[in-house]
C-alpha cells in the first residue's frame, strides 16, 4: 500500500488526527461487542449447564448493579418495574394516598399524612398501624411493598385496616387515590415584623414559580419586609431549570448560573437567567447544611458567587455531576451522569473523586493540592472541590445521648400520638409551649419503657475494666469500679432532667406537627433555631452584611472531607 503524503503540514495532522480518531473509535467498539459476546455466550452456558434454574433477569440485573457501581452512585439502571418511582422522584408527582409511612416492628405504621391530601381527609393518624390492604395482609411486610398496594391511579381506592392505639376493634377507613404533588415551599411566613422565611424542600417542576410566589405573597402581606432567609437545609436537589429558576428571583435576566461540561462537547450548555426578577434588592440569607446537595448548591453557589446574599450552615455536600435519564430497550432506562456543572465563578463544587479509588476501592476526596481558587464577582476568594463552603460557618446541633435514645426508640413519636388522643384540638399551634405540666407527663409516660443508652464514659469504663481483667488486676481495684459505674448511673438517672430544655424542643416539634403536620413543625421550630436566630442578626445589621459581601471578607476555606461513596439521595437531572 502506497503512503499518501501531502505537501501542506497542517491537511496532514488533520488527517492523522481523524484517521486516529476513527481507529479509537473502532477499537473502543470493538472492545465493546467482545464483551458483549462473552456475556451472552456466558448467560447461554449457565442456563443450558448449571445444576438449578437460573433467572435470566435476576442475573442481568446484579450484573448491571455491579458494573454500574464501579462508577458512581448516581449512574444507574432503572428496571420496568421502577420507572413510576423514577417518575415520582423527578417530578414529585404519583397517585396514592399522600403520607410518610415507616415500618415499626412487624408493621408499617403512619407517621405523618401530608396536608390537604386523602389520609388527611380520610382521618388518617401518626401511629395507625396498617394490618390490610384492599383484603392483602401486610403484617411482616417490608415498606417497599406496602407503599406498592397503597399506589394506584388517581380515583381508584385502597382500604385499609388499621389497628390504632386507643381503639380495641380494628379501624376501617376508605381512602380514594389522588394524584399527589410533594409541595416545594412547605412553609413560609414571617419571622419578625421586616424579615420573611421560605423553607425550600425541593426542586421538583415549578419549585422556582413557588418560591416567587410565596416571596410576592410575604411583600404584599407585609410591606415592612426588608429582608429574607431561604433555608436549603435537607434539601437533596432536583431538576436543573428549576434551580435556575429560584436563582432568577433574586438576581437580572441573563445572569449566568451555571454551565455543564461533559464527554458530549454537543450537550455542553450554559444556562443564564430568562425571566425578569422578582427582587434584586432584598437582602438575603441562604441556610445550607451538609444534606443540601446539587440544585442547592447550585442555588447556593451562584447566590455565593453573584455576591447576591450570605451563606450560613454547614458545608454543603459536594455534588458537582449532572444526570441524563437514557431510553434503553424494554421500557427500561439508564439514568448515567453526562457531564459535570460549574457555577458562576467557574469552579466545580464535586468532592468525591469516583475516578480515583484506593487498593479497597474507596472513593478518594478531591486533593488540596488540585483545589483551585476562584473569585466571586465582587473579588472575594473561593475554591472548588468541596461543597459550598459558608460565608459564616455554624456548626451542626449536636444531640444528648438521652434524646438520641428517645427519638430512635419512638418515644417521643409515641407520646405525642397518645397527646393528640387526649387533646384533639389546641389553642395556638403556632405558640405551642411543652410547659412543666406537659413534660411531667412525659416522664410519666416512660416509667415502664426501656429508654436506655451508654454514654461516652461508660463505654470507656467498660473498655477499661476489659483491659484490667485482661492485665489480671481488675479483682484488685472492682469495688472502686462498680462505686464509680453507681454513681455514673445515678448521674445519668438525672439526664431527663438535666436536659429538659432540649428534649422538651424535640416533644412541641412533634406534638406541633399533629395539628398542623411539616408547616407546623417548620414554624414551631423557628423561635429557637441557631442558624436562623443568626441569618436574623446578620440581616438586621447592615454593616455586618455590607461586610461580608465585600471584597476584603475572608470566605473561611472547607474543612477535611472524609472520603466517602455515600449517596447524597440527591437527583440533578439535566433536562
Amino acid at each position: 500500500m502506497r503512503l499518501i503524503r501531502f505537501k501542506n503540514p497542517w491537511i496532514s495532522a488533520m488527517i492523522g488526527g481523524i484517521l486516529a480518531v476513527l481507529t479509537l473509535g473502532f477499537a473502543q467498539s470493538f472492545e465493546i461487542s467482545k464483551n458483549l459476546e462473552i456475556f451472552s455466550t456466558l448467560m447461554r452456558e449457565l442456563d443450558t449447564y448449571y445444576v438449578d434454574p437460573i433467572s435470566p433477569g435476576t442475573l442481568t440485573e446484579s450484573a448491571i448493579g455491579s458494573m454500574l457501581e464501579s462508577l458512581d452512585p448516581y449512574t444507574t439502571f432503572i428496571p420496568e418495574s421502577e420507572i413510576e418511582n423514577h417518575r415520582m422522584s423527578t417530578t414529585g408527582q404519583y397517585g396514592g394516598i399522600g403520607a410518610v409511612v415507616r415500618k415499626f416492628g412487624r408493621y408499617v405504621t403512619i407517621v405523618e399524612p401530608y396536608e390537604d391530601t386523602p389520609a388527611q381527609t380520610a382521618g388518617l393518624r401518626p401511629g395507625d398501624k396498617m394490618v390490610k390492604v384492599n383484603g392483602t395482609s401486610v403484617i411482616d411486610k417490608n415498606t417497599d411493598d406496602v407503599v406498592k398496594l397503597l399506589r394506584g391511579a388517581p380515583g381508584t381506592s385502597a382500604q385499609l385496616e388499621l389497628m390504632r392505639p386507643g381503639e380495641e376493634k380494628p379501624v376501617i377507613v376508605e381512602v380514594v387515590r389522588q394524584e399527589i404533588r410533594m409541595k416545594n415551599v412547605p412553609y413560609s411566613g414571617m419571622v419578625n415584623s421586616t424579615t420573611g422565611f421560605i423553607k425550600l424542600g425541593g426542586f421538583t417542576p415549578n419549585a422556582g414559580l413557588d418560591v416567587r410566589n410565596a416571596l410576592a405573597e410575604l411583600k404584599k402581606t407585609n410591606p415592612e419586609m426588608r429582608a429574607l432567609v431561604l433555608d436549603l437545609r435537607g434539601n437533596p436537589g432536583g431538576l436543573l431549570r428549576e434551580a435556575i429558576s429560584v436563582v432568577n428571583n433574586f438576581v437580572p435576566r441573563g445572569e449566568l448560573v451555571v454551565t455543564t461540561k461533559g464527554k458530549v462537547t454537543e450537550w455542553n450548555k450554559a444556562y443564564r437567567t430568562l425571566g425578569e426578577p422578582l427582587d434584586t434588592d432584598i437582602k438575603l440569607a441562604v441556610l445550607v447544611d451538609r444534606r443540601s446537595a446539587s440544585a442547592s448548591e447550585i442555588v447556593s453557589g451562584t447566590i455565593q458567587d453573584l455576591d447576591r446574599g450570605v451563606i450560613l450552615g454547614q458545608r454543603t455536600f459536594g455534588k458537582g455531576l449532572v444526570q441524563s435519564t437514557r431510553m434503553l430497550v424494554y421500557n427500561t432506562q439508564l439514568k448515567v451522569t453526562t457531564s459535570k456543572y460549574y457555577i458562576p465563578s467557574g469552579r466545580c463544587i464535586q468532592a468525591l473523586d469516583y475516578s480515583n479509588r484506593d487498593a479497597s476501592g474507596k472513593v478518594q476526596t478531591v486533593p488540596d493540592s488540585l483545589r483551585k481558587s476562584f473569585k466571586t464577582k465582587g473579588g472575594r476568594l473561593v475554591k472548588d472541590g468541596a461543597g459550598v463552603q459558608p460565608d459564616l460557618p455554624l456548626p451542626s446541633p449536636k444531640m444528648s445521648k438521652i434524646l438520641v435514645a428517645l427519638v430512635q426508640k419512638d418515644l417521643i413519636f409515641e407520646f405525642a400520638n397518645q397527646y393528640y388522643r387526649k387533646n384533639p384540638t389546641i389553642r395556638d399551634t403556632a405558640n405551642f409551649k411543652v410547659d412543666a405540666g406537659i413534660y411531667a407527663q412525659f416522664v410519666e409516660f416512660l416509667k415502664d419503657k426501656d429508654y436506655g443508652y451508654e454514654t461516652e464514659s461508660e463505654k470507656a469504663l467498660s473498655a477499661f475494666k476489659e483491659t484490667a481483667m485482661r492485665e489480671r488486676y481488675f479483682d484488685r481495684i472492682s469495688e472502686e469500679y462498680e462505686q464509680l459505674l453507681n454513681k455514673k448511673k445515678s448521674v445519668k438517672r438525672k439526664d431527663l432532667s438535666m436536659f429538659e430544655s432540649e428534649i422538651s424542643k424535640y416533644l412541641r416539634l412533634e406534638i406541633a406537627s399533629r395539628y398542623g403536620y411539616r408547616r407546623a413543625r417548620i414554624q414551631s421550630s423557628l423561635t429557637d433555631d441557631p442558624l436562623v436566630v443568626r441569618a436574623i442578626e446578620v440581616l438586621k445589621d447592615d454593616a455586618e452584611y455590607r461586610r461580608i459581601l465585600s471584597a476584603g471578607f475572608k470566605i473561611p476555606d472547607a474543612i477535611e472531607i472524609e472520603a466517602s461513596s455515600e449517596d447524597s439521595d440527591a437527583l440533578f437531572e439535566d433536562e
